[in-house]
């Protein structure tokens, strides 16, 4: 209980510092706008996609970049920029161990990014061995993918958790072989000029549609039994999917911008 007090004490400090550049940046806008200010812009209109079934995945939302939508692996290729060697299997992209990590020809920064997955069944292994991946945002920042149904690992290195960092704050897992989905908000850090860090990564997930990271703040990139500090790096870096010797299996995933 004591423990949770203080990541509660931590949580609500470290978002207060987080929030500090966007309410900055909605203050200017209530100075520049008087309240129902007919001129002032109005949000773009979109069509929302639609959900998901365990049998097939719903639509992305029209403004969305589509990065696999079960045809091709075009959006993908491998770490020397060559084509992405994962296999093309009833509409999914199947991790081929061996054959390296994947990650966007893209780049991207702040974003809002959809995956399912679903996990090898039968299951094989435990503990980490068992239908290990990974989703990096900007190539550095993981979100672990695990067969985390009734298979005891450590708690930061389960499903839903930022790896090494935060583990999930509930265990939302579904058996092995059923789809399963993240949904997250990610921003990543800023640094200025010389090098200094400006402000940290922050990262909300919803696991199957419940909330199991709430706007944390990244130490840096996260590592197996390590905490990286930050170094400097572009706003906008690939997506990126790690091939951990697990067939994971993954499917619609798509990401908007957040400008």
């Amino acid at each position: 209980m004591r423990f949770v007090i203080l990541m509660a004490a931590f949580s609500v400090v470290t978002g207060l510092a987080q929030s500090a550049d966007e309410s900055a940046d909605r203050e200017k806008a209530l100075k520049r706008w008087k309240a129902n200010d007919v001129t002032r812009p109005v949000p773009p209109v979109i069509t929302p996609g639609t959900p998901s079934m365990r049998e097939k995945p719903g639509a992305p939302p029209s403004d969305a970049v589509v990065l696999f939508d079960g045809k091709d692996l075009s959006q993908w290729q491998n770490n020397k920029g060559g084509p992405a060697r994962w296999k093309l299997v009833d509409g999914a992209l199947v991790v081929a161990p061996g054959t390296g990590d994947i990650h966007t020809r893209q780049a991207f920064g702040d974003c809002q990014l959809h995956v399912e997955w679903a996990e090898p069944n039968p299951p094989q292994e435990t503990d980490q061995a068992r239908g290990n991946s990974g989703v990096y945002l900007m190539s550095r920042y993981e979100l672990q993918v695990l067969d985390s149904y009734q298979n005891k690992t450590y708690a930061d290195g389960q499903a839903g958790a930022i790896y090494g960092q935060f583990p999930p704050l509930v265990n939302v897992s579904l058996p092995p072989g059923v789809w399963q989905t993240y949904d997250v908000v990610f921003h990543g850090p800023r640094f200025a000029a010389d090098g200094k860090l400006l402000r940290p990564a922050r990262i909300t997930v919803l696991q199957n549609g419940v909330l199991v990271e709430d706007n944390v703040s990244l130490t840096g990139p996260t590592d197996y039994q390590a905490r990286p500090p930050y170094k400097p790096h572009p706003e906008k870096m690939p997506l990126l999917l790690q091939d951990h010797d697990q067939p994971v299996r993954f499917r619609n995933i798509w990401i908007r911008e957040l400008n």
